[in-house]
């Protein structure tokens, strides 16, 4: 087995969230350590002293109320100010967090509520209460707003909870073990049930602790964040990095739906540090290609760094940040690791598919099957009410199972694929899909995904989704070292695609592994539908079996389908670069 871990040692770890917050207070009591918009569009701030008093106010009157400790609340909100005072109340208390997305419909939404054991539920408002029923087995129900909603008698106000307390009173619990949990957290499922991740107080606060040792966030710094909180990259890595370094966290008002309102909101606040996932820095650089001063704003001269992950960011945009001088910092890992196991160094040129070395803490190995293992203060305790997926989770010496496939490499660690996505085809050959679906997404840029699909057959076919945006916008162009000019339809973008293609399975060194032929669909991979996870990611299993049709004309079967597609026969296609004027 090969090991990597990190050179630096991860140092003391604060106990528990209490005694965080009262660090924190103590610290930074007068400065402000939160904002967002109030009901005149307007950033409005609230101090560290009168936040922390708030938290203390919740958790004084949830336990007036009933409230224990080791209970459960499920938050179905979006981000807030409420939320977050509510989640650090109660898990300073010695409760147990569950957020869950505030746009799951209704089944999936008393799916999780009735799956997590909750009691106690708080709800942004009336699309959460529409989306739930009264027969579901709660004690209390909260709103952070008004709402119009009747059918529920056990339905109170947050506002309630922060009614001043007696003065010089506490009920945060300083004495919680690192090893009590605090927070589940579930997984961005494809299929059936999502998985229940319970994390610890040590497991959040070792992050922390870890990474205040290998980048310089302070008390001077702006996040600008749209990252949602039911997930472990807003909820856990990006929110408490924040709080830790006593940095303000200004709320993004479209929360991430929008490339020009967030540019709107980049202006007023001028980040010094940004979270996000490549589509959105796509999309935020093409705006600032509309003007001088648009790339002005956008390439302010306070951006300490970028942070990306979910996907590795495209060459050519790292590039647009290092020439300016603006390091690009990437990292992996899953919610079951709180979320992150390893960080780029952004002194050293990024390698394509590497995502670093381990943080302070964190071991890693690489099996003899390739999975990548990981050990180390911030790995879950386990799943929660879920014997079946714990029965293999860990090693016989206490490794957590990923499920990544990898390989440690000079520059750290490599990415290969999810174990689960490789697959054999009928000639028993193997094939890591992703490969050439990174190669497909990254050859043109009017390709928002592509899922690669072949097992049992005898070759691999590509269903790919272009980014119906761009395809409207005519007069938008792409520079010539980008691959495609401006196609303005399906049929000119198929033509161009064709080159791309074949440029794509070039980079593929098994001829096995090359696509034959690939579906062009216009249609949008959604939430909705079940093709994208809540974090934005492809689900291909889903893909598949929706779009099983264009799967089975591609392999030579005569079916119909509804959504508008090109097909691309590469065999018979005559081999190009991509299209130009």
């Amino acid at each position: 087995m090969q090991y990597l871990e990190s050179d630096k040692k991860i140092g003391n770890i604060i106990p528990n969230i209490a005694l965080l917050l009262n660090h924190c207070v103590d610290k930074f009591e007068n400065k402000i350590v939160y904002q967002e918009k109030n009901i005149k569009g307007i950033y409005e701030g609230i101090s560290w002293k009168s936040f922390y008093d708030n938290i203390q106010n919740i958790a004084y009157n949830l336990q007036k109320v009933g409230f224990q400790k080791g209970e459960k609340i499920v938050i179905f909100s979006r981000n807030s100010l409420n939320m977050l005072q509510l989640e650090l109340a109660v898990m300073a208390y010695g409760g147990v967090v569950v957020p869950i997305f505030a746009n799951f419909k209704k089944d999936t939404a008393e799916l999780l509520i009735n799956h997590s054991d909750a009691k106690w539920l708080f709800v942004h408002g009336d699309t959460q209460l529409s989306n739930i029923s009264f027969e579901l087995k709660i004690k209390q129900i909260y709103s952070f707003n008004t709402v119009k909603d009747s059918r529920f008698n056990n339905l109170k106000y947050f506002s309630e909870l922060l009614v001043a307390r007696p003065k010089n009173t506490s009920v945060f619990d300083t004495t919680i073990t690192p090893d009590t949990v605090c927070l589940n957290m579930y997984t961005s499922g494809t299929m059936g049930i999502p998985k229940c991740v319970q994390l610890m107080h040590k497991n959040i606060l070792s992050q922390q602790a870890a990474l205040s040792l290998v980048w310089d966030v302070n008390e001077n710094d702006r996040f600008l964040s749209y990252l949602p909180w039911h997930h472990s990259f807003g909820g856990i890595f990006e929110l408490f990095t924040a709080l830790y370094s006593g940095a303000t966290f200004f709320l993004e008002s479209s929360y991430g739906r929008d490339a020009n309102e967030i540019f709107q909101n980049w202006k007023i606040i001028k980040p010094t540090v940004f979270f996000s996932v490549p589509k959105v820095y796509q999309s935020l650089y093409d705006l600032t290609r509309e003007s001088k001063e648009a790339e002005n704003v956008f390439f302010n001269s306070g951006l300490k760094f970028i942070f990306t992950a979910a996907a590795a960011l495209p060459e050519k945009l790292s590039n647009e940040f290092e020439k300016r001088n603006i390091p690009v910092v990437e990292g992996w890992g899953l919610t079951e690791t709180s979320p992150c196991c390893t960080l780029t160094d952004p002194k050293q040129k990024r390698v394509a598919g590497v995502v670093g070395k381990p943080i302070p803490g964190v071991s890693i190995r690489i099996a003899d099957d390739d999975e990548i293992q990981v050990k180390g203060p911030n790995v879950m305790l386990c799943y929660y009410n879920n014997d079946e997926a714990n029965k293999e989770i860990f090693t016989e010496d206490g490794w957590y199972r990923t499920g990544d496939v990898g390989e440690i490499v000079e520059s750290g660690l490599k990415l290969i694929s999810r174990k689960d996505r490789i697959f054999k085809l009928s000639n028993g050959e193997k094939v890591i899909p992703t490969d050439l679906e990174k190669a497909i997404e990254l050859k043109c840029h009017y390709v928002q995904y592509a899922v690669v699909s072949g097992s049992g057959e005898e070759h691999p076919v590509a269903l790919i989704f272009p980014n119906k945006k761009l395809l409207e916008k005519p007069d938008y162009e792409l520079s010539p070292e980008e691959g495609c000019f401006c196609p303005r339809s399906l049929n000119e973008l198929g033509r161009c695609l064709t080159g791309c293609l074949h440029l794509a399975n070039e980079s593929i060194g098994q001829k096995f592994a090359k696509v034959k032929s690939a579906a062009i669909i216009l249609d949008e991979l959604s939430l909705e539908n079940n093709t994208l996870t809540p974090s934005m990611k492809v689900a291909p299993k889903n893909v598949v079996e929706r779009y099983r049709n264009h799967l089975l004309n591609l392999y030579g079967t005569n079916v119909p389908v509804e959504e508008e597609v090109y097909i691309i026969e590469l065999n018979a296609a005559k081999k190009t670069g991509p299209c130009t004027k």
